[in-house]
């Protein structure tokens, strides 16, 4: 066999450096995909598209509505999405195997907002259980579960945030989580699942819990924000190649995004956002829905009259404090897979969420953008409905005192 020469191999070489820069900037140039899931906080991607915002910051973004979060979390791992308007728990939910094969890397690049999900029962309960009324639902299950022997919830992904409220609030409200059903379904098919019976309470994303009451099928027995002041809740989660080879356009992604947060926190503009929002091709609900819990206004239904929050309903900017991606937050979250019972032992809480989250390019967005980054990470803290403190440097002191 004859050796190849010097001048072969130099040859070989600059085709395969020629032909990985081509890929590089054929690559650079395709424009970036983003899915969502119909939500209303699906609005930072939406809105930045529609105003034209990723242009502003030059460049092109395909903007998908997916059909649900498993769906998300496969295209974003295989690339077929470059990133999404995503369950900011879902990283970690998949990365420790919960929700996902574990091992696998989704990266968290920014925080979309907070608050505005909630909790709704059937029309079951009414008349039974009032609005945060939690001393009075276990006794109602208890009996509807003597009963009809089966008890339903449902929430929208394994280790989701609709997961973990809906499990907090079980705990808090003391309902044997062991005793009860809970199942996954997406979140645009609960009302119509809800309708038909096959649950007696979800728990999930605005529009959906003001569509369920407008359409008398069920009630907000809580909100997100009553379980936890400014809770986090969805983030731009992207995939880890794109993060790696593709940085100069996910900073632009991210401005865009980060100044379409900013848009929407001007009360002014939610009416024209739930109008675009509302439209078929995004969430496809009710504008006048989307809008009243937008602006805080919730219609509980049940004949139990309208709750207004003023300064904790749905924000997505509110000075830079939403948008920062908080490692005790991930911590937090991977604490509650332990607590009910996803994982049989404590994960690597810190290394994990130094590798998922992108805290430092998070950091750089924001300073060039003169956004005010919080110094608020790895502080202990409490949830509003529960005051037993998290500690993020001592998740295991949490765990032998909280209910589970």
């Amino acid at each position: 066999m004859k050796k190849i020469s010097t001048y072969t191999k130099t040859v070989l070489t600059l085709l395969v450096v020629i032909i990985a820069s081509f890929t590089e900037i054929t690559a650079q140039n395709d424009p970036v995909k983003l899915g969502f899931i119909p939500l209303t906080d699906c609005s930072p991607i939406v809105m930045a598209k529609e105003l034209g915002l990723f242009k502003k910051y030059g460049v092109e973004v395909v903007v998908t509505k997916e059909s649900s979060w498993a769906n998300v979390r496969d295209k974003i791992l295989t690339g077929e999405l470059d990133g999404a308007h995503c369950l900011y728990s879902m990283p970690f939910s998949v990365y420790t195997g919960v929700g996902g094969k574990a091992g696998s890397e989704m990266k968290i690049a920014m925080m979309l907002n907070v608050n505005g999900q909630a909790i709704s029962l059937s029309k079951d309960f009414c008349g039974k259980v009032g609005f945060k009324q939690m001393n009075k639902v276990a006794p109602v299950v208890a009996a509807k579960l003597k009963a009809e022997k089966e008890v339903t919830f449902a929430m929208t992904f394994p280790g989701g945030t609709h997961d973990l409220w809906l499990r907090n609030w079980m705990a808090i409200a003391g309902i044997n989580q062991k005793t009860s059903k809970i199942i996954t379904i997406p979140p645009p098919q609960m009302v119509a699942n809800m309708k038909v019976g096959n649950m007696d309470g979800f728990c999930v994303g605005e529009p959906w819990g003001g569509v369920a009451v407008k359409q008398g099928v069920g009630f907000t027995q809580v909100a997100s924000q009553d379980i936890w002041k400014d809770h986090p809740e969805k983030a731009l989660v992207v995939n880890k190649g794109f993060s790696e080879k593709r940085r100069t356009d996910l900073v632009k992604v991210m401005k865009a995004v980060l100044e379409a947060c900013k848009w929407l926190d001007n009360p002014a503009n939610r009416k024209k956002a739930a109008g675009i929002i509302g439209k078929a091709p995004y969430v496809n609900a009710p504008a006048d829905v989307i809008e009243a819990r937008l602006m805080g206004d919730y219609n509980l239904g049940c004949n139990l009259g309208t709750e207004v929050y003023d300064n904790d309903y749905m924000l997505f900017h509110k000075g830079g404090m939403v948008n920062y991606p908080r490692k005790s937050h991930a911590i937090w979250a991977m604490a509650q897979f332990v607590r009910f019972g996803y994982l049989k032992e404590a994960p690597n809480y810190k290394a994990i969420a130094d590798k998922l989250i992108l805290q430092d390019l998070y950091e750089e967005v924001a300073k060039s953008m003169k956004v005010k980054v919080p110094n608020d990470d790895m502080k202990p803290f409490s949830l509003t409905i529960d005051k037993t403190v998290f500690d993020p440097s001592n998740p295991s002191a949490y765990l032998k005192v909280v209910k589970k």
